[in-house]
């Protein structure tokens, strides 16, 4: 069963956390998936997904830059980042009905030095008073060796983080929390995004081992200087 995002009634969005939830999980899969309802026409919400350089968190890009990301709702399109010394591909648009549907082979982060497949669904339905009923569904494949069952509540934590962000984004004009006076994590980004793609590395190898698969030496991709 997906878990149901509850919209606060006073605070909207802003006031309110995305919950994925991991529905299935073994050594060669996994599907992770959320709902909710969201006061605000399909139109808006298609949109807003294609607009990831808006929303999408810079702790999960491989040049520490959302700005460097874009994302085009056709098939073929490109779910990409692009920066002065690289570029990645972070999935493919395999399926875009507009207002309705964006479907992409992506294998995020991470993920892709494992050569699994991944499928990120967002599915949108209308109601009757022009707001939207918004389902994600992440589903990621391998073989038995690749440990995802490890991996799944990972990529569950980063999913919710995203959809977080997306849905305050489409409330509000904005992705981001407002500010509090926090201490600042100690670390720079650079710091924390090699940090996240050492565990999940960790994490994979180690659900390899479990499942009698052959380990290889983990690859950490540097991340490039900042812009």
């Amino acid at each position: 069963m997906k878990a149901m995002l509850l919209l606060c009634a006073l605070g909207g969005l802003m006031a309110c956390n995305a919950r994925a939830e991991v529905s299935e999980a073994a050594a060669d899969h996994f599907l992770i998936g959320f709902s909710a309802h969201l006061e605000a026409p399909p139109a808006k919400v298609y949109v807003a997904l294609s607009e990831v350089a808006r929303w999408w968190s810079a702790e999960h890009t491989w040049s520490g830059e959302s700005a460097n990301l874009s994302l085009k709702a056709e098939a073929g399109g490109c779910f990409c980042e692009r920066w002065a010394s690289g570029s990645a591909e972070h999935g493919r648009v395999i399926l875009a009905v507009k207002n309705e549907l964006l479907r992409l082979n992506a294998a995020l982060g991470p993920l892709q030095e494992n050569a699994v497949n991944g499928v990120l669904t967002f599915s949108l339905k209308p109601t009757d008073d022009d707001t939207t009923e918004l389902d994600v569904d992440y589903r990621v494949n391998g073989s038995s060796a690749s440990g995802l069952d490890q991996l799944a509540p990972t990529v569950d934590a980063m999913l919710a983080l995203q959809i977080d962000r997306l849905l305050r984004y489409i409330d509000t004009g904005k992705a981001d929390e407002p500010a509090v006076d926090e201490p600042k994590e100690s670390g720079s980004r650079r710091a924390a995004r090699a940090q996240l793609i050492e565990e999940w590395s960790k994490q994979a190898t180690a659900g390899r081992a479990a499942n009698g698969g052959t380990v290889p030496a983990p690859v950490k991709p540097a991340p490039p200087p900042k812009q």
